[in-house]
C-alpha cells in the first residue's frame, strides 16, 4: 500500500465519522434532545425519568451515525470530496491540466460509485482492491500534473531555453579568438559546463513532452477501465477478468511513477 493511498484512507475514515456526527439531522437529533431534556421535562409524567430524553437522543444519534457509516453511497460521496480536496484542480493553472485532472477524478468517482453497488462477496472485495489502486493512479496523474504545471509556468526556464543557445556560441567564439592557454582551458571548462546545462534543458524538454502524451493516455485508459468494470459480473467467479485488470492497473500506476521520478532526476541533475 502506497503512502498516498495510505494517508487518503486515514483522511477518509476521520472524515466519515466527522460526517456522521455533524450532518444536519445529527445537529437536530442533539439540539432536539437539549431542548426537551431543559424544556419539556416538567410537562411528562412524574415516572419520565431525568434520563429519558437524554437516552433517547442518544440512541437516535446513535442509529444516525451506523446508518451513515454503513452508507455506501455515504462513503463514496466522501472519499470523492476528499480526493478532490487533495487533488484539487483549481489549484492547477493550466486549463488543459484542470480539464484532465478533473476528468480523472471524475472517473474515479464514478468506478467507486460502481463497484458500492456491487453485492458483497469474493468479487466485490476484488474489485474493492482495484479501487484502492486507482486512487494510487489518480495520485499519480495529480502529481504529474503539478509538474507540467510548474514546467509550463517556469520563466527561468523559458529565459534559459532562449539564453544558453546563444551564450554558448558567444563562449566558442571568444576560444577560438584567444591565444592564451589559461584563458583556452577557463573557457573549456565554462562551455562544458552549459553544454552540461543545455543537455539537461533539452532532457527536461523530452520528457515533459513524454509527460503530457502521458497523461492524455493515462485518462484513455481509465475510461477503459470503467468501461471494463460494466462487463465484469457473477460469472467472474474465478476472478480471471478482474484479476487481469488488477495487473493492468498496477502496471499504469508504476509507469505513471517511474515517470514522475524521472522528472524528478531530471530537475535534480540541473540543480546539482
Amino acid at each position: 500500500m502506497t503512502k498516498t493511498r495510505t494517508d487518503l484512507e486515514k483522511q477518509a475514515k476521520r472524515a466519515i465519522w466527522q460526517y456522521a456526527f455533524m450532518r444536519m439531522e445529527s445537529a437536530i437529533v442533539i439540539g432536539g434532545t437539549i431542548l426537551l431534556s431543559f424544556f419539556y421535562q416538567s410537562f411528562m409524567p412524574p415516572w419520565w425519568p431525568v434520563w429519558g430524553w437524554p437516552m433517547m437522543g442518544a440512541f437516535a444519534l446513535s442509529l444516525l451515525v451506523v446508518s451513515t457509516l454503513t452508507d455506501k453511497q455515504t462513503r463514496v460521496r466522501v472519499q470523492s470530496e476528499l480526493l478532490q480536496e487533495n487533488f484539487n484542480p483549481r489549484a492547477l493553472g493550466d486549463p488543459h491540466l484542470r480539464h484532465e485532472v478533473t476528468k480523472a477524478l471524475e472517473y474515479q468517482r464514478s468506478i467507486r460509485s460502481h463497484i458500492a453497488r456491487q453485492k458483497s462477496g469474493v468479487l466485490k472485495d476484488r474489485l474493492t482492491d482495484t479501487a484502492r489502486q486507482i486512487e494510487d493512479w489518480v495520485g499519480n496523474i495529480h502529481k504529474l500534473a503539478v509538474q507540467l504545471d510548474a514546467y509550463h509556468h517556469d520563466e527561468l526556464l523559458m529565459q534559459e531555453r532562449n539564453s544558453v543557445p546563444s551564450e554558448l556560441e558567444t563562449l566558442q567564439s571568444r576560444r577560438s579568438e584567444t591565444n592564451n592557454p589559461e584563458v583556452r582551458q577557463q573557457l573549456d571548462e565554462v562551455i562544458a559546463s552549459k553544454r552540461k546545462q543545455w543537455d539537461s534543458l533539452k532532457a527536461l524538454d523530452e520528457r515533459m513532452e513524454q509527460a503530457d502524451l502521458q497523461l492524455e493516455q493515462s485518462n484513455t485508459a481509465l475510461a477503459t477501465v470503467y468501461s471494463q468494470l460494466q462487463l465484469i459480473g457473477a460469472q467472474d467467479s474465478q476472478g480471471g477478468r478482474s484479476e487481469r485488470l488488477r495487473q493492468d492497473i498496477q502496471e499504469q500506476v508504476a509507469r505513471l511513477n517511474d515517470l514522475v521520478s524521472s522528472i524528478n532526476a531530471v530537475y535534480d541533475s540541473q540543480g546539482s
